[in-house]
């Protein structure tokens, strides 16, 4: 039997290199993803690591494709003790210029049936891509009534 998948399509107004900077910068996540800060070389290989100043264990993994500015994949390691205890999972960026937009895929797949972390990243993924394009397009995040840190940690989104 395959594993679940979670795939969430949006198509934002932007440069592929913007959206790039964007999914790569610390300073851009840290604004739209809810004070998450990533920090990598983003070389395949290397890992990457999400901070925030409230959480004990964000998302963490490694660099599995770094092609700029068209593909980005990296492992998901969950954060809860729950989490920790599933297979750790995969997070693809297919960036695909469109004219004047970009279509963005976000695939997030190898999740364990009913997991906690295809829980967390249903309800996650759409609310920090929806502030990310929002960013991207108007330069404003949305203030969106997100899960607290605890909440989050709880649900690996």
């Amino acid at each position: 039997m395959s594993k679940p998948e979670f795939v969430y399509t949006t198509y934002i107004e932007t440069t592929p290199e913007k959206l790039w900077r964007a999914l790569t910068d610390g300073n851009f996540t840290e604004r739209y993803w809810f004070g998450h800060r990533v920090v990598s070389d983003w070389k395949v290989g290397s890992a990457y690591r999400f901070t925030h100043p409230d959480s004990l264990s964000p998302p963490q993994g490694k660099v599995l494709i770094s092609e700029p500015p068209t593909k980005l994949a990296y492992t998901w390691n969950g954060c809860s003790e729950e989490a920790k205890r599933e297979p750790t999972s995969r997070v693809t960026f297919d960036i695909e210029p469109r004219g004047k937009v970009v279509k963005l895929t976000v695939t997030h797949d190898n999740l364990e049936e009913g997991g906690v972390t295809i829980r967390g990243i249903s309800e996650g993924w759409p609310m920090v891509l929806a502030s990310l394009k929002s960013l991207l397009e108007n330069g404003r995040i949305l203030r969106i009534d997100a899960p607290s840190v605890a909440e989050q940690e709880d649900v690996s989104a």
